[in-house]
């Protein structure tokens, strides 16, 4: 208040677009601090919009109330963000100063005329997301993350009965890349249900897993789900292949809980790999975890069972404008915690004339801790996993892995995880009904605590230049993680 009355705003009129100086990433602790620098200049309401009554002659050539920002913070219940496409409520009729939840209709006025309008002038919108930061003064951080394009907006019933608005926006092109970090979850409330707008497919593994796994697509129009692909929810073996015998498992009676007499543990290095917490948790990456299987004397509920149960978390499947499908939890996911198996068809990696699908993972337990291809070595501290890459010399002397797991024709929700050159995944070996290194179990596991909504990703571990094509010549794609580290290539 101080520094409007002595006209200290940095940007005292509203302008259309990015402000000089202002860049994407750059983080404010108030909305106190959005407003003195003038790039947002509401103090409660998420829209700010050119008036009339505020208008210069440089805005006279457009049809006003115009939008020029936003700020996603949580405000209303019915918001969708999916980075680089976001369903933005409308403003009114909400109840800021209580559970925030709608109590009557919201009307086409004010913001909500604003970025109604910005749809036929086409001028591109700030948008700002804030989120919880413990460390900051306000106990809140508002990032922005660039310029938005509205690109449609209808009226539906909201999530509590009352009419509300929603607009869509969509990223403009060009502009840095934003990071898995910048994009979080604001409000801790985890949805309920999938938004019917974007919806394609309530459950894309049609009952086979444990959870729903809903996909949505704000992307495509026609909006379409994934296709090309058969789900399964357990590995198939290709024809010639014969899996090892049963492993012949431990003797313990309901749970095992003695790690000196379990069998199983002894392998783990006397020792149960998980703690009970959160429904089970890693407590250290291995080369291979050795769970208990069909032939132990143990239940269903045993600690050493943790990876066998199916989805613990919601997961959804959607579509983003660069990198394709993606796979996000609706959940809070626990450093350590489980998260899905990758599924696919156990093949011999010599029948392979080409390596070039993305969908081939490599089954070795020594060689994917080892780095073969570009893997990274895990190693988990304070409660994160950090990488350390292992060099070609000691991956060339392990050779090439003996059998292949082709995710292509079928598959399960891992197969639409993306790569990411920071990722919040890690890639552990389990063996559970045998105990043969060469056809682990491949189970990608919570690198860190990941929020609600954040993309799910991890290292695909290509070396540079190891994908070529039918005519033996390399193969180069683009790497859109937007990690500070990103390799700028994927292989």
């Amino acid at each position: 208040s101080q520094m409007l009355r002595m006209n200290a705003i940095l940007f005292p009129e509203k302008r259309i677009g990015d402000l000089p100086g202002v860049k994407v990433g750059d983080t404010f602790f108030s909305r106190a601090e959005l407003v003195s620098v003038g790039i947002h200049k509401h103090w409660i309401n998420g829209i700010d919009y050119i008036g009339k009554v505020l208008a210069n002659n440089d805005h006279k050539t457009y049809n006003l109330p115009l939008a020029i920002s936003i700020v996603m913070s949580g405000g209303y219940e019915d918001d969708v963000d999916n980075s680089d496409d976001v369903i933005y409520t409308g403003q009114g009729g909400n109840n800021l100063a209580g559970d925030r939840r709608q109590m009557k209709h919201q009307e086409m006025k004010r913001g909500n005329l604003a970025l109604k309008n910005s749809i036929e002038e086409g001028n591109p919108v700030r948008v700002f997301r804030g989120h919880d930061l413990r460390h900051s003064y306000t106990k809140r951080v508002y990032t922005y993350d660039g310029l938005y394009k509205v690109v449609d907006y209808w009226a539906e019933r909201g999530i509590s009965g009352f009419k509300v608005y929603k607009f869509k926006l969509r990223r403009c092109e060009g502009q840095p890349a934003l990071t898995t970090e910048q994009v979080r979850f604001c409000r801790g409330k985890l949805p309920v249900a999938p938004s019917e707008r974007g919806l394609v497919c309530k459950d894309i593994s049609n009952g086979l897993e444990v959870l729903p796994v809903p996909v949505s697509n704000l992307v495509d129009n026609p909006p379409c789900a994934p296709d090309g692909y058969r789900y399964i929810n357990k590995i198939e073996i290709d024809d010639g292949i014969v899996l090892p015998p049963p492993a012949l498992g431990c003797s313990c009676k309901g749970l095992c809980v003695d790690p000196k007499t379990c069998s199983c543990a002894k392998r783990n290095g006397h020792t149960f790999p998980y703690v009970d917490s959160h429904g089970g948790r890693l407590a250290v990456p291995l080369d291979a975890v050795y769970e208990c299987g069909p032939n132990c004397g143990c239940g269903p509920a045993c600690i050493n069972r943790v990876t066998q149960r199916g989805l613990r978390y919601r997961l959804e499947v959607y579509k983003t404008q660069h990198k394709g499908w993606a796979v996000r939890s609706w959940d809070s996911i626990p450093a350590g915690a489980p998260v899905c198996e990758y599924f696919g068809k156990v093949i011999k990696s010599d029948s392979l004339d080409v390596k070039s699908d993305v969908y081939l993972f490599d089954l070795d337990c020594i060689q994917t801790m080892r780095g073969v291809d570009g893997r990274q070595f895990l190693d988990y501290q304070n409660g994160k996993v950090s990488c350390e890459s292992r060099d070609a010399e000691d991956a060339e002397h392990h050779g090439q892995a003996e059998f292949c797991l082709d995710g292509g024709e079928c598959g399960a929700v891992a197969r639409f995880i993306n790569h990411s050159c920071e990722p919040n995944l890690f890639i552990q070996c389990v063996l559970s009904t045998h105990h043969d290194m060469r056809i682990p179990r491949i189970v990608l596991f919570a690198a860190d605590n990941i929020a609600p909504l954040q993309e799910l990703s991890y290292d695909y571990g290509y070396a540079l230049n190891s994908v070529v094509d039918s005519d033996g010549l390399v193969k180069k794609l683009p790497c859109y993680c937007g990690a500070l580290s990103c390799r700028k290539r994927l292989y």
